[in-house]
């Protein structure tokens, strides 16, 4: 049994893998490709909704998203393009460079964010409710979680994207009223990996909408290993290795 306390994958570097600026923005680009195309598998964003960033390593106030008009899963790499602060969207989504622009701006320590338009988050947004401890998943984020509760649903400005991100605060999960889901993570796996263990939670409290919740205190146990960002990151090379295990699709 390896003495590492993260979790380890075949053929996978380690979550706490450090590599040089070069290395980290060929890898960061890699892993948002694929988170794209994740989102792709799981059948979303296919009106054209929802975005996955990842921050440049080297120009720090940047960021990379998905070409405007390419479908999430013919994401690749030479597909994504870098915004900065002072370039506008461009080619990219719009709503998407006004949301990510100022989450990244405000949390520097976050990598990447992730939101699209799904199943559950959606309507279990226009509740305007946080999660409740009522599935095992929910448990990571019961303690680490923001609402937004804003009537703007299209993020039509910067400053829309600003009160979303004064919203979040320090959270990893912002739940956007009648709009959806969004997650922040230290890696562009864990952004990516929250958001879907967060439609999954939120599947649960759409299905089970007055489910028991347990004790505060038993989810803080659970927390203790679940909320951990490796956590995020887990999920997500799950999904990958299950979804588009083909990794030499988005070079």
């Amino acid at each position: 049994m390896s003495d590492t306390p993260y979790p380890t994958f075949p053929g996978v570097e380690p979550f706490d893998a450090i590599r040089s600026p070069e290395a980290e923005r060929m890898h960061r680009m890699r892993m948002c490709a694929l988170g794209y195309r994740i989102f792709g598998a799981l059948r979303w964003g296919q009106l054209g909704d929802g975005h996955v960033s990842a921050r440049d390593p080297i120009l720090t106030d940047h960021f990379w998203l998905l070409d405007w008009g390419v479908p999430f899963g013919e994401a690749t790499v030479d597909r994504l393009v870098l915004v900065g602060p002072d370039d506008g969207v461009g080619s990219v989504n719009t709503a998407g460079y006004n949301i990510h622009a100022p989450i990244l701006a405000a949390r520097p320590e976050a990598v990447a964010a992730a939101h699209t338009h799904t199943q559950f988050g959606t309507p279990w947004s226009a509740n305007v409710a946080p999660f409740r401890a009522i599935s095992q998943e929910s448990c990571a984020f019961v303690f680490d979680q923001a609402v937004f509760d804003d009537e703007e649903v299209v993020v039509l400005t910067v400053d829309g994207g600003k009160r979303i991100a004064a919203a979040l605060g320090e959270a990893k999960l912002c739940i956007l009223r009648n709009h959806g889901l969004l997650t922040v993570g230290q890696t562009v796996e864990a952004a990516v990996g929250w958001f879907v263990m967060a439609e999954r939670v939120a599947e649960v409290h759409v299905k089970a909408p007055d489910g028991q919740p347990i004790s505060d205190e038993a989810a803080r146990v659970a927390a203790t290993t679940l909320a951990h960002e490796s956590t995020g990151w887990r999920v997500f090379h799950w999904l990958q290795r299950n979804l588009v295990p083909d990794t030499t699709v988005v070079d």
